[in-house]
Order: C-alpha cells, then sequence, then structure tokens
C-alpha cells in the first residue's frame, strides 16, 4: 500500500511557528541595531539620544532613533559610522536624506529610522511629541 501524498497547503506566513520565530529574530535584530546606532551616536558626543519603540504604533518602521548633533561634519561622521555598523550587521540601507545639508539626517533601514537632528531642527519637529505615546528605550 502506498501512503497518498497530501494536497493540502501547509500554512503560510505568521500562523506558523516557524513564521513567528522569523519575525521575532528580525524584531530582536532590530532592537539591538537600534541600540547600537544610539552608543555609535553617544560615542560621537551627539546628545539628548533617544530611542523610540514604535511596534504596533507605526506602520511604517518598529524603532526610531534620534539624536542631537552639534556640527554638519559631526552629524555626517555619525551617519557614516551608523551605516558603516550596519554593514556590519549584514542590514542595507534603504535611503538617506539630509545628508549634504546636515541639519536633518535621515537613514532608514525598514525597520529602523535613524534622526540626526542639528538642534534647530531638533526642537522644530520634535518627533518625541509627535510620538508621546512611544515606549522609551534604554541605551
Amino acid at each position: 500500500m502506498t501512503k497518498k501524498r497530501s494536497t493540502k497547503a501547509k500554512p503560510v506566513g505568521d500562523s506558523t511557528n516557524e513564521g513567528r520565530q522569523r519575525k521575532k529574530k528580525i524584531a530582536n535584530g532590530a532592537k539591538a541595531f537600534a541600540l547600537a546606532a544610539a552608543k555609535v551616536a553617544a560615542g560621537r558626543h551627539c546628545s539628548d539620544i533617544t530611542v523610540l519603540d514604535l511596534r504596533g504604533k507605526s506602520p511604517a518602521t518598529d524603532y526610531f532613533v534620534i539624536a542631537t548633533g552639534t556640527s554638519d561634519r559631526q552629524m555626517r561622521t555619525v551617519a557614516d559610522e551608523i551605516c558603516e555598523a550596519a554593514r556590519e550587521q549584514g542590514l542595507k540601507r534603504f535611503g538617506r536624506a539630509g545628508y549634504e545639508q546636515a541639519r536633518w539626517i535621515l537613514l532608514d533601514f525598514i525597520d529602523v529610522v535613524i534622526h540626526i537632528f542639528d538642534s534647530e531642527y531638533r526642537n522644530y519637529y520634535d518627533l518625541e511629541l509627535l510620538w508621546g505615546d512611544a515606549e522609551k528605550l534604554e541605551i
């Protein structure tokens, strides 16, 4: 007697244990990268560094890293070092904006978005107020 091959499709996506574990691994990696990016900013003397957990609040990303730089040169250096840290972790940058002007540099890594502001733009846009219900992570 031969076994009959099942024609039922296996569940795909988040409903499977494998899918849930994959999502959890990605989420843990995003959190680790957000905290690593914050440490790079701190190591380069940025001030007022905040990591916001936006999971379940933003459809666009899971974490914001927000920091204030002291000069355009310093802000570009921080951005470059964060991109290097991402490459070392196997992450690709999806987009970058504001690098040339260095008033507000945005680095988009999909699950983590980095904002490096000068003090004037940081006060004006006040992302922490906009995302006031988000949990702040310890750095």
